[in-house]
């Protein structure tokens, strides 16, 4: 069974004194049959109370206030987790028995908040092509592995190039993006087809496996399927998630799974730094392996996005 110590650091430095800072954190690993936590350790700055309960969804979930005036705010999680191997996926070929289950389920609780629709037109269109009939021709299994290959293979992945608030269109206009803009496409895409589908964070374990997402919270999906149950599937490694993958939460999109939000008095200027770092079973992480805080995307920062402005100018160019 993979062991794995995992430091998660978020920093916010504020360009003058805050104060009144509440805050939600859910960087608290899913506990289950596949999934062991042995230890964890949260400090913040000006170790403030947590407060902790369960959402609508089972996750765990903290919140703190810091009342007093500060400058920067950091919130250090590290991490010992135990990772189990999930069962072989069953596949029948019986496709109508299949899909009769997944329409006699699709008013139930919990599957009814995992389908509900987005109506984009250009994902109608691609359905059309590229799984007509609304998959029904295969298993629900495969609908779902053959649109996962679909995002991996017509989406670059290139960091920065979008933000938390980016939207379908503008993610499908790029053809690009990161991990949580994939996962939440391939989510659209199941939930059209009546295969109910829900947003997963976490990270990819360890950190020198080639993967994509590395080095910070990463996103996938988990779709429900016949016979299987709730099956992990990465649009941005083109894989199932086994027992290199620890969940933090799942939800209906990012915002249920968001691993730090919250608000506060004072200016608006702020910079956001993240640092995500994974050691062996051994628990030794060497100095490649140090956390390195890195600037994240802000909703300002979109016109200094290279690869945006290249599409951007070659519209244009279309257009003339």
């Amino acid at each position: 069974m993979p062991r794995f110590n995992i430091h998660h650091i978020t920093k916010y430095t504020y360009e003058g004194p805050v104060r009144d800072s509440a805050n939600q954190i859910v960087l608290f690993p899913v506990k289950d049959e596949y999934q062991e936590v042995l230890r964890q350790d949260l400090t913040i700055t000006g170790e403030p109370a947590v407060e902790l309960y369960s959402d609508y969804y089972g996750n765990e979930v903290g919140s703190f206030t810091t009342a007093e005036a500060h400058t920067s705010l950091i919130i250090d999680s590290r991490l010992e987790v135990i990772t189990k191997p999930r069962p072989a996926l069953e596949d029948t070929t019986n496709n109508e028995a299949q899909w009769a289950y997944m329409d006699q389920i699709r008013w139930q609780v919990p599957y009814i908040d995992f389908l509900k629709k987005e109506q984009f037109a250009p994902i109608a269109q691609t359905l059309e092509n590229i799984c007509p009939d609304k998959g029904r021709s295969q298993t629900p299994l495969g609908a779902a592995q053959q649109l996962r290959t679909y995002v991996f293979d017509n989406f670059k992945y290139i960091k920065g190039v979008t933000n938390v608030e980016s939207t379908l269109a503008e993610v499908w206009e790029l053809k690009a993006g990161v991990c949580q803009d994939f996962a939440y496409l391939l989510l659209v895409f199941l939930r059209q087809i009546q295969i109910p589908a829900r947003y997963v964070s976490g990270y990819i374990c360890p950190n020198k496996n080639g993967m994509r997402g590395e080095g910070a919270t990463h996103a996938w999906i988990e779709a429900f399927i016949p016979f299987n149950g709730w099956v992990g599937l990465d649009p941005t490694n083109n894989c199932e998630a086994g027992d290199l993958y620890v969940r933090l939460a799942v939800g209906r999109s990012f915002s249920d799974c968001s691993p730090v939000k919250g608000t506060y008095k004072g200016t608006a200027g702020q910079i956001l730094e993240v640092g995500v770092s994974v050691s062996y079973e051994n628990g030794k992480a060497t100095e490649e392996e140090m956390t390195v805080l890195e600037a994240q995307p802000t909703i300002n920062g979109k016109e200094n996005n290279s690869y945006r402005r290249y599409m951007e100018m070659m519209q244009q160019q279309q257009q003339q």
